[in-house]
C-alpha cells in the first residue's frame, strides 16, 4: 500500500511538473521536471558502465569473496554495498548474492547509505566545503556513521530480515565504518585525498565499462565476454529518470511547504534556518546543502554533515532507482534512510549542545 502511494505521489509530481512546463514554468515546477530529464545523461555516465561490468566483476570477485564470506556467515552480496546504489552497488550485490533477499537489502539499503557515503558524500563534500569547515563536516560524517546502524537495522527488518541475521550481515560494514571513523578523526586531510583517488578510480572503471559495452553494441564484437548489454543498462537509467520527472517537483513542493516551519523549528533547536533547509534539500540532492554550508552555524554544520550520511538523495536518485528495479522495497528504503538521518541529526545536536550558532569560517 505504501509503495503504491509513493508511486502515485511521483505520478502526481510528473503531472504537476509537466503541466507547469507547458504553461511556461510559472510555478517553478516545470524547471524541476526538466531537471529530472536532464539528469539522465550524468546518471548514465556514472551508472551504465558499472551495470555492464557487474556480471564480470561478480564472477571474478565471487571466486575470492564467496569462500571468505562462507566462513563468517556473511552473504557475499554485502561486498557490493561498498559502492553507491546508482554506481553499480545494486547490480554487484545482486550478482554476488547467495540469498536474493540479502542481495536486495545490500544493493538497495546499505548501498544507498554506506556505499553512497563512501564513494560520493565524503569525497564530494570534502572537496566542496571550505577548508576551515572540513573539521566540522568530518565530525558530522563521523556522527552520521555512528548513528548509521539505526537506519541499517530498520531497513533490514523492513526487507524481511531477522534482527540477528541483519546484525551478522552488517558486521563487515560496521568494521569498515569504525575504520572510517578513526581515519576521519586522526587524519581527515589524508582521508580526503584517499577518497578523491577512490572516486577517480571508480570513474575510470565506469568509463571503461561503458566504452567496451558501446563497442559491442555498435560492432557485435565482444571485447569482454560476460558483460551485460548497454541497452539493458540504459533501460535501468531510463526507469530512474521517469521517477525523477515526478520526484524533483514533489521535493520542491515539500521544500516550500516546510520552509517557514523549519525556520521556527531551527530557532527552538538553536540552528539557523539554512541548516534545516540544507538538510531538507539534501533529501533530493546533497549538492545545494554543501554549497550553502558556509551559511550554517557550527551546530548546523555538524548536524547537516551527520544527516547526509543516511538522508542524502532519498527523494530523487535513490527513490527513482528503487522504483525502477524493486518498487516493493520503496518503504524499506524510506524507512531506513529517514530513521538513520533523524538519529544522526539528533545525535549531532546532543553532542553539540551548548555550542554557539556562529559561523566558523566566514560567510
Amino acid at each position: 500500500m505504501m509503495n503504491r502511494g509513493l508511486m502515485a505521489l511521483m505520478a502526481a509530481g510528473v503531472v504537476l511538473g509537466g503541466a507547469d512546463r507547458m504553461l511556461g514554468n510559472r510555478l517553478g515546477l516545470g524547471a524541476q521536471f526538466e531537471r529530472g530529464f536532464l539528469l539522465l545523461g550524468p546518471m548514465a555516465l556514472s551508472m551504465a558502465g558499472m551495470i555492464c561490468l557487474a556480471p564480470v566483476l561478480a564472477d571474478g570477485l565471487g571466486r575470492v569473496v564467496a569462500p571468505l564470506c562462507g566462513l563468517t556467515g556473511v552473504d557475499p552480496a554485502m561486498f557490493g554495498s561498498l559502492l553507491a546504489i546508482d554506481m553499480g552497488g545494486y547490480q554487484l550485490a545482486k550478482e554476488l548474492a547467495a540469498d536474493p533477499r540479502v542481495g536486495s537489502y545490500a544493493g538497495l539499503i546499505v548501498s544507498s547509505i554506506f556505499g553512497c557515503t563512501l564513494v560520493f558524500t565524503i569525497p564530494v563534500g570534502m572537496g566542496m566545503v571550505a577548508r576551515e569547515d572540513r573539521p566540522l563536516f568530518a565530525r558530522g560524517i563521523m556522527l552520521g556513521l555512528a548513528a548509521m546502524p539505526v537506519g541499517l537495522m530498520v531497513g533490514g527488518l523492513l526487507c524481511g530480515l531477522t534482527l540477528p541475521n541483519c546484525l551478522r550481515q552488517n558486521l563487515p560494514i560496521f568494521v569498515l565504518a569504525l575504520a572510517l571513523l578513526l581515519g576521519l578523526w586522526r587524519m581527515p586531510e589524508g582521508m580526503t585525498r584517499g577518497f578523491c583517488l577512490l572516486s577517480e578510480g571508480i570513474k575510470l572503471v565506469v568509463t571503461a565499462g561503458l566504452m567496451l559495452a558501446a563497442v559491442e553494441s555498435l560492432t557485435g564484437w565482444n571485447p569482454l565476454p560476460g558483460m551485460a548489454p548497454v541497452e539493458e543498462a540504459m533501460g535501468v537509467v531510463a526507469s530512474i529518470g521517469v521517477v525523477m520527472l515526478g520526484s524533483l517537483p514533489v521535493a520542491e513542493l515539500l521544500r516550500r511547504a516546510l520552509e517557514k516551519p523549519f525556520a521556527r523549528l531551527g530557532g527552538r533547536l538553536g540552528l539557523r534556518a539554512e541548516s534545516l533547509t540544507g538538510m531538507l534539500v539534501s533529501l533530493a540532492t546533497p549538492l545545494p546543502a554543501l554549497s550553502m554550508y558556509r551559511e550554517m552555524g557550527e551546530r548546523g554544520k555538524v548536524a547537516a554533515g551527520a544527516f547526509l550520511v543516511s538522508g542524502a538523495s532519498l527523494l530523487a536518485a535513490h527513490m527513482g532507482f528503487v522504483a525502477g528495479v524493486e518498487p516493493e522495497l520503496l518503504g524499506a528504503l524510506a524507512g531506513a534512510k529517514l530513521s538513520g538521518a533523524a538519529a544522526a541529526a539528533a545525535l549531532a545536536l546532543w553532542v553539540q549542545r551548548g555550542k554557539t550558532n556562529h559561523c566558523s569560517g566566514g560567510g
